[in-house]
């Protein structure tokens, strides 16, 4: 591993941001052909660019474009490798209240990585000018490979796999393979912080969910030891001045969620063996369980308590987040703890059910907190 662990996190949000309703009518109208592809990037560009001035306002050191040209947090990304097409595959994810849309990613070919074609790269350079403008940092947010190889095989997207692999080892190496390409030509462009957004882990802790999703008797050490070969096969021998995160979730969707448990049934792969520098974790309910999990946390590595929710308005009471963070502590030292939000506001267009002043409320109450205990 040559991605660095030591450097300090500095005050940012995990990602997304709450679309403005101008945004959402631009590609609303766009989708209905009444205004042209160039026309919707001219809207986004403005409304990124007042984005971007907002979290510097904030305090915000390390900034993202808040996933404003997505639909959703992954396969936007997905979408943007050669040999996979979108689908509607005729369900959506199922959460604990709602259904989402059916969007999907199935391979339509032999998996590979132009730089000329995935859009990121060209979303990452528009935004990484406004933060050197700015003076501060941009990061850019893309889903894990374990999250790319999950979509691949949900379902009956796994009845095509065999059209275009002999192997499920040939499609690994090419998973692997495509995230290196982005991740390198990302750095090429200037990125020197890239996380790697997870849900599998997430919902790798639930027994119910993956009962639901593989069927009964499924093998989770198999799934658990697969995720890890995906991911750090992906990250393996970068540049060491490229940091490279993980925020892992357990579903943010309208502010409603996928799965429930705690991180002890994924620690000992996750925590000790993930190759990354930091972990942001989800922590904001009961459903996360509780800090024992972090003492599996090796290295210098350091660990992002997501105890601010993105999915309800209502602020939390400071001392009792502060309480948490030091509970938390007794299994970490502090000098490798940090803040946020458990998640980002808008992982899909929809975006969760609080206002843009709430929004930025939370993310006050972030930096005072960690201005008073970090300093």
């Amino acid at each position: 591993m040559t991605t660095k662990t030591s450097q300090a996190l500095g005050f940012q949000h995990v990602g997304s941001f709450l679309r403005p309703n101008e945004l959402k009518q631009a590609r609303q109208n766009f989708e209905e052909g009444k205004i042209t592809q160039e026309e919707l990037e001219g809207v986004e560009n403005v409304i990124i660019t007042h984005l971007v001035n907002q979290q510097v306002d904030a305090g915000i050191k390390v900034v993202t474009d808040g996933e404003f040209r997505r639909s959703y947090w992954h396969l936007d990304n997905f979408w943007g490798f050669n040999g996979v097409e979108r689908i509607n595959y005729g369900e959506g994810y199922l959460f604990a209240h709602e259904e989402t849309r059916d969007d999907s990613a199935r391979l339509n070919g032999k998996l590979s990585f132009d730089a000329n074609v995935h859009p990121f790269i060209q979303h990452f350079k528009f935004v990484k000018a406004l933060a050197d403008e700015a003076g501060v940092e941009a990061k850019i947010t893309i889903p894990a490979p374990a999250q790319f190889y999950a979509e691949l095989v949900r379902g009956t997207n796994a009845d095509v796999v065999s059209n275009f692999y002999d192997s499920n080892e040939e499609l690994f190496t090419d998973v692997k393979r495509v995230y290196r390409e982005e991740i390198l030509a990302l750095y090429e462009a200037g990125a020197r912080t890239v996380q790697l957004d997870d849900c599998t882990w997430g919902m790798l802790v639930d027994p119910d969910f993956w009962e639901k999703m593989a069927g009964a008797g499924f093998d989770i050490q198999s799934l658990k030891d697969l995720y890890l070969d995906l991911n750090n096969g992906a990250i393996d021998d970068l540049p060491e001045d490229l940091t490279i995160n993980t925020h892992i979730c357990r579903g943010n969707y309208h502010s409603d969620w996928a799965a429930a448990g705690g991180y002890d049934a994924v620690a000992d792969e996750l925590f000790g063996k993930e190759n990354v520098s930091s972990y942001f974790l989800e922590y904001d309910s009961e459903r996360a369980g509780g800090f024992e999990p972090l003492s599996k946390v090796s290295g210098d590595k350091k660990v992002v308590l997501g105890l601010i929710t993105s999915k309800t308005g209502e602020l939390e009471n400071k001392e009792d987040i502060i309480k948490r963070i030091h509970e938390a502590e007794k299994y970490l030292p502090l000098d490798r703890l940090w803040l946020s939000t458990q998640c980002g506001f808008a992982s899909t267009e929809e975006g969760n059910i609080l206002t843009e002043e709430q929004q930025w409320a939370k993310l006050a109450l972030v930096k005072e907190i960690l201005d008073e205990v970090w300093g």
